[in-house]
């Protein structure tokens, strides 16, 4: 089954809490929080802090994005905030294979994200790293944005290399999904999407759209 992962930053920040129980009561499967620092990214949004106060009012798997620069300076405060996974950007560090192995040595599970344009190549010396590979499918930085076709490709690609080495990675999609779509990255191999605007924006819908995108099956 689709696991489905929503994106905080589309929560309504003055409710947060009561959000986050929304999703946990409407079979949401992990929790996505995206970090940002204004320098990778262009917005600012927050920090280990509130992944901390999350953890502690939340039990759902915490899926921490690391949209920051210089990212082997943060890996212990989102740790020791109660970060399940962390995942870092290949285009953020020239250290890769060590950022990895330090995630790993913490004893949870490590993620590499890749932007729209980055090749599957960057993830060549670290399968053996790997608990999660995040493909973007907008360029990271902004909620709301529309679905990249041009990913899919590369979903398959990812898809069809962890089939055949039959490692335990999971296959996450960050950007523009919603039930229109879901299916198509499903499709190409997709298991764990992030889903932010499509979810928060209109809850009435957004129970539904989580019921439709649990059904679809992977290829």
């Amino acid at each position: 089954m689709v696991k489905i992962s929503p994106s905080i930053l589309s929560a309504n920040f003055f409710n947060l809490e009561e959000d986050i129980r929304w999703v946990e009561q409407n079979n949401a499967d992990w929790l996505h929080v995206d970090v940002m620092d204004g320098r990778f990214v262009p917005h600012i949004t927050i920090g280990s802090q509130v992944v901390d106060a999350i953890c502690s009012r939340s039990d759902l798997f915490l899926d921490v994005h690391l949209m920051i620069v210089e990212p082997d300076k943060h890996i212990l405060d989102f740790y020791n905030a109660g970060a399940d996974l962390i995942t870092v950007h290949a285009e953020a560090t020239n250290h890769l294979h060590r950022l990895l192995h330090r995630i790993k040595e913490l004893g949870i599970k490590a993620g590499v994200a890749l932007n729209p344009a980055t090749s599957v190549k960057e993830l060549e010396y670290v399968w053996d790293l790997l608990d999660l590979v995040l493909v973007m499918s907008v360029n990271p930085g902004y909620a709301g944005q529309k679905f990249i076709p041009a990913v899919i490709p590369k979903i398959k690609e990812i898809s069809s290399i962890v089939a055949e080495s039959k490692r335990n990675i999971e296959l996450e999609v960050d950007g523009g999904i919603n039930s229109t779509t879901a299916p198509e990255v499903v499709k190409a191999g997709a298991s764990v999407l992030v889903m932010g605007s499509a979810i928060f924006n209109k809850k009435e819908e957004g129970i539904e759209t989580i019921k439709k995108v649990k059904k679809l099956k992977k290829r």
